[in-house]
């Protein structure tokens, strides 16, 4: 047994290796190439798959590692940061989907309960795919990606929630003492896991940190176990291993601990997706292939109007409302178990499942490119999504002269601002977090509302008359387009931008930047510089140390 095991998941790997190296040959994305590899080795195609119940312990370790990698990024203070507009995203879009989506069933002819079925099941996105690509491209850290994380989870809650009353059709009474009891068991949890991030974690980290292969095997443990937990109490697996990476993420050793984790990731998330693939079902139906169109249609087009809507009301930019709002064209494994579901509990005919299977390729496919090519398709759509933005009250704060004008708070914003009040020069702050501005406007700092790839917005500032132009913004096209736009009007002013390229920072120099800061380059001099100042001084660290403290509490 444990050899055929072991030849099988040889084979598979195989095949998706020279599957996902065809797509590197043709530069397609390597999760398309997954995808692929487990079609082919699915019962329509060379049928490989034998112990199917072992990939898919195998795939849902992959997802729980997968949470709990980004769960230690996610530290208290980023979800207080974009939890109102998750949420409010996050149902909104659940809603506003499900209604049209109900529509468009009954205008292609499907009963309503099937039309109802449906409709859910287009309202959930895969969050395991979104976050493998935001992984990938670097933007988990990003707004945009922050706020994708909250509401796809989000979905997630209400997506469980509606399996749990579908599957108690069968005993109608126990659905609502059912979710009651969930929600319940859940809250217990998540307040007894809030107690023990305070005091017994950083007990725990300190006393496994002292070996590298104990804080390995504490971590793997932490992550899987309260994976488990959250599956047996009738929540996600997803859900408790985002919340057990968040326990860890203000231990210090954070870091350390994703980055021996996230080979584990990579090897069990493959087999997640090939299993995925394996899944899915196809069988010959002609007359679901105008409604697979509408609705594959619908997905790729209709989710992310809906999400760009609700994020500009919100206040977002329209650059973050697209960019989210791409995350949500595809459809969930959540579908696809909630059709499964309806057909087992006798509401639904068996053709549905193929027909959800079939969108479930397409905008899965879809959606990938959207989000890996989403810069190329936004630039030519940028001057039409204007109004997806919350119409402002223009200001006259950009036609003011200033010495100084900074793209970007959050990063390294903060210390110049301190920086440039003791200089006392007059500057203007410019973001595109709506929290971010509110906040300025009650310390009584100059700021305005914008984005700096947002040509229409840097036209309306006034560079003539400044001397410095500062981007903490780290994307290329965004610094080359500011430069471009600062030395057209003003090729006096000085203007520093942030790369973490080489070859991106000598691009920034050879189009005019004055100065590019490499945040690496510079914290390996600044470390340099202080070990060279303090030698071997305990006492001189201990100085050096207390007042990182307290310059990271003033950042909180």
């Amino acid at each position: 047994m444990a050899a055929n095991v072991f030849i099988e998941l040889s084979i598979i790997l195989s095949v998706a290796t020279v599957v996902a190296a065809l797509m590197r040959v043709l530069k397609q994305p390597l999760i398309i190439g997954y995808l692929l590899a487990g079609i082919l080795v699915s019962p329509f195609f060379l049928n490989l798959i034998r112990s199917q119940e072992l990939l898919s312990v195998f795939s849902q370790i992959g997802v729980a590692f997968l949470l709990f990698i980004v769960g230690l990024s996610l530290n208290p203070k980023v979800i207080k940061e974009v939890g109102k507009a998750s949420l409010i995203t996050g149902i909104g879009q659940v809603v506003f989907t499900s209604i049209i989506g109900f529509f468009i069933a009954r205008l292609l002819g499907f009963e309503t309960i099937t039309s109802l079925y449906i409709a859910v099941a287009l309202t959930f996105s895969s969050t395991i795919i979104i976050m493998k690509l935001l992984s990938d491209k670097g933007d988990l850290e990003k707004l945009y990606g922050k706020i994708s994380i909250g509401f796809l989870l989000v979905q997630d809650l209400i997506a469980v929630l509606i399996l749990i009353l579908v599957s108690s059709f069968s005993e109608p009474n126990q659905a609502l003492n059912s979710i009651m009891f969930i929600l319940i068991k859940g809250g217990l949890i998540i307040f007894l896991l809030v107690l023990i991030s305070l005091y017994l974690l950083p007990k725990l980290g300190f006393f496994f940190a002292k070996s590298q292969e104990l804080l390995f095997m504490f971590s793997v443990g932490w992550g899987l176990g309260l994976a488990s937990l959250f599956h047996i109490i009738g929540l996600t697996l997803e859900i408790g291993a985002l919340l057990a990476g968040i326990t860890l993420s203000l231990s210090p050793y954070s870091n350390e601990i994703s980055s021996k984790m996230k080979p584990l990731r990579d090897f069990f998330i493959i087999l997640f997706f090939i299993l995925l693939g394996s899944q899915l079902v196809f069988k010959n139906n002609a007359g679901f292939i105008l409604p697979a169109i509408v609705f594959s249609l619908f997905i790729l087009i209709g989710n992310p109007l809906i999400v760009m809507v609700l994020m500009g009301f919100l206040g977002y930019p329209k650059k973050v409302g697209f960019f989210s709002g791409l995350t949500v064209a595809q459809i969930s494994e959540f579908s696809l178990i909630l059709i499964a579901l309806g057909i087992k509990v006798g509401h639904l005919p068996q053709d549905v499942l193929s027909l959800i299977t079939v969108i479930g390729l397409v905008t899965i496919m879809g959606s990938t490119y959207f989000i890996l090519y989403s810069e190329r398709i936004y630039a030519p759509l940028s001057s039409y999504l204007s109004i997806f933005e919350k119409k402002r009250i223009k200001k006259e704060k950009g036609k003011k002269n200033y010495d100084i004008i900074l793209f970007g708070y959050n990063r390294m914003g903060y210390d110049l601002v301190k920086s440039f009040i003791k200089m006392h020069k007059r500057f203007l702050v410019v973001d595109y977090n709506p929290l971010t501005i509110s906040r300025m406007h009650k310390e009584k700092i100059d700021c305005e509302y914008g984005d700096a790839d947002d040509l229409e917005f840097l036209e309306q500032l006034n560079f003539k008359m400044v001397k410095m132009i500062v981007s903490t913004v780290p994307d290329f096209e965004t610094n080359l387009l500011l430069i471009k736009e600062v030395k057209k009007k003003n090729k006096r002013a000085l203007v520093i931008v942030v790369s973490n390229q080489v070859d991106k920072a000598k691009l920034l120099y050879s189009e005019g930047a004055t100065y590019v800061i490499m945040p690496h380059f510079l914290g390996g001099k600044y470390a340099s510089m202080m070990i060279d100042r303090c030698g071997f001084s305990i006492q001189r660290f201990n100085e050096e140390k207390n007042k990182h403290l307290n310059h990271l509490k003033e950042r909180k």
